[in-house]
Protein backbone atom coordinates (compact mmCIF):
# COMPACT_ATOMS: atom_id res chain seq x y z
CA UNK A 1 0.00 0.00 0.00
CA UNK A 2 1.29 3.41 -0.84
CA UNK A 3 0.73 6.96 0.36
CA UNK A 4 -1.19 7.68 -2.82
CA UNK A 5 -4.12 5.63 -1.51
CA UNK A 6 -7.23 7.50 -0.48
CA UNK A 7 -7.64 8.81 3.00
CA UNK A 8 -9.81 6.86 5.41
CA UNK A 9 -11.78 8.35 8.30
CA UNK A 10 -11.42 6.61 11.65
CA UNK A 11 -14.12 7.32 14.23
CA UNK A 12 -12.72 6.88 17.72
CA UNK A 13 -13.79 7.64 21.29
CA UNK A 14 -11.77 10.72 22.25
CA UNK A 15 -13.25 10.63 25.78
CA UNK A 16 -11.48 7.31 26.35
CA UNK A 17 -7.85 7.72 27.50
CA UNK A 18 -6.98 4.22 26.22
CA UNK A 19 -8.48 5.00 22.80
CA UNK A 20 -6.47 8.22 22.58
CA UNK A 21 -3.31 6.34 23.59
CA UNK A 22 -4.05 3.63 21.00
CA UNK A 23 -4.39 6.32 18.32
CA UNK A 24 -1.05 7.86 19.32
CA UNK A 25 0.62 4.44 19.27
CA UNK A 26 -0.81 3.71 15.83
CA UNK A 27 0.45 7.05 14.50
CA UNK A 28 3.96 6.34 15.83
CA UNK A 29 4.01 2.83 14.38
CA UNK A 30 2.58 3.90 11.01
CA UNK A 31 5.08 6.72 10.72
CA UNK A 32 5.64 8.44 7.40
CA UNK A 33 5.15 5.20 5.46
CA UNK A 34 1.56 4.76 6.64
CA UNK A 35 -1.33 5.65 4.35
CA UNK A 36 -3.21 8.85 5.29
CA UNK A 37 -5.78 8.66 8.08
CA UNK A 38 -8.29 11.28 9.22
CA UNK A 39 -9.09 10.80 12.92
CA UNK A 40 -12.57 11.89 14.05
CA UNK A 41 -13.48 12.08 17.73
CA UNK A 42 -17.07 10.84 18.13
CA UNK A 43 -17.59 12.51 21.50
CA UNK A 44 -20.77 14.60 21.37
CA UNK A 45 -21.32 13.96 17.65
CA UNK A 46 -24.35 11.66 17.74
CA UNK A 47 -26.27 13.70 15.16
CA UNK A 48 -23.33 13.73 12.72
CA UNK A 49 -22.80 10.00 13.14
CA UNK A 50 -26.47 9.30 12.36
CA UNK A 51 -26.20 11.42 9.20
CA UNK A 52 -23.26 9.25 8.15
CA UNK A 53 -25.29 6.10 8.78
CA UNK A 54 -23.39 5.10 11.92
CA UNK A 55 -25.30 4.16 15.06
CA UNK A 56 -23.80 6.32 17.87
CA UNK A 57 -24.04 3.47 20.43
CA UNK A 58 -22.26 1.09 18.06
CA UNK A 59 -19.65 3.78 17.37
CA UNK A 60 -18.97 3.84 21.10
CA UNK A 61 -18.59 0.07 21.35
CA UNK A 62 -16.87 -0.69 18.02
CA UNK A 63 -14.25 1.04 15.93
CA UNK A 64 -15.76 2.42 12.70
CA UNK A 65 -13.97 3.47 9.53
CA UNK A 66 -15.24 5.08 6.34
CA UNK A 67 -12.93 4.08 3.50
CA UNK A 68 -12.05 6.11 0.42
CA UNK A 69 -15.17 4.70 -1.29
CA UNK A 70 -17.40 5.90 1.60
CA UNK A 71 -18.06 2.31 2.73
CA UNK A 72 -18.32 1.79 6.48
CA UNK A 73 -16.30 -0.94 8.20
CA UNK A 74 -16.66 -1.77 11.89
CA UNK A 75 -15.20 -3.88 14.66
CA UNK A 76 -12.37 -6.19 13.55
CA UNK A 77 -12.91 -5.40 9.85
CA UNK A 78 -12.10 -1.79 10.74
CA UNK A 79 -8.96 -2.78 12.68
CA UNK A 80 -7.79 -4.98 9.81
CA UNK A 81 -8.29 -2.16 7.29
CA UNK A 82 -6.45 0.29 9.54
CA UNK A 83 -3.55 -2.05 10.26
CA UNK A 84 -3.07 -2.89 6.59
CA UNK A 85 -2.28 0.78 5.98
CA UNK A 86 0.78 0.70 8.25
CA UNK A 87 3.56 -1.53 6.91
CA UNK A 88 4.74 -2.64 10.35
CA UNK A 89 1.19 -3.67 11.38
CA UNK A 90 0.25 -5.66 8.26
CA UNK A 91 1.24 -9.03 9.78
CA UNK A 92 -1.07 -8.33 12.74
CA UNK A 93 -3.93 -7.55 10.33
CA UNK A 94 -3.37 -10.93 8.73
CA UNK A 95 -3.38 -12.73 12.11
CA UNK A 96 -6.56 -10.94 13.22
CA UNK A 97 -8.31 -12.10 10.06
CA UNK A 98 -7.54 -15.80 10.55
CA UNK A 99 -10.67 -17.96 10.98
CA UNK A 100 -9.61 -19.28 14.40
CA UNK A 101 -8.24 -16.01 15.73
CA UNK A 102 -11.01 -13.68 14.61
CA UNK A 103 -13.94 -14.97 16.76
CA UNK A 104 -11.78 -15.16 19.88
CA UNK A 105 -10.44 -11.63 19.40
CA UNK A 106 -13.94 -10.35 18.67
CA UNK A 107 -15.27 -11.71 21.97
CA UNK A 108 -12.27 -10.39 23.89
CA UNK A 109 -12.58 -6.98 22.20
CA UNK A 110 -16.29 -6.61 23.04
CA UNK A 111 -15.76 -7.80 26.61
CA UNK A 112 -12.96 -5.26 27.13
CA UNK A 113 -14.86 -2.33 25.56
CA UNK A 114 -18.08 -3.04 27.46
CA UNK A 115 -16.12 -3.42 30.70
CA UNK A 116 -14.37 -0.07 30.12
CA UNK A 117 -17.68 1.68 29.36
CA UNK A 118 -19.40 0.16 32.42
CA UNK A 119 -16.55 1.14 34.74
CA UNK A 120 -16.59 4.71 33.41
CA UNK A 121 -20.41 4.83 33.73
CA UNK A 122 -20.93 5.46 30.02
CA UNK A 123 -23.26 2.47 29.48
Amino acid sequence: MTRTEGRISVFYDGACPKCVKDRQTYEKLAGKNGAPVCWIDITGRERELKKLGIDPKKALTELHIKDENKQTHSELDAYILLMKRAPILRPFAWVIGLPLTRPLLSRLYHWQVNRRLRISGRI
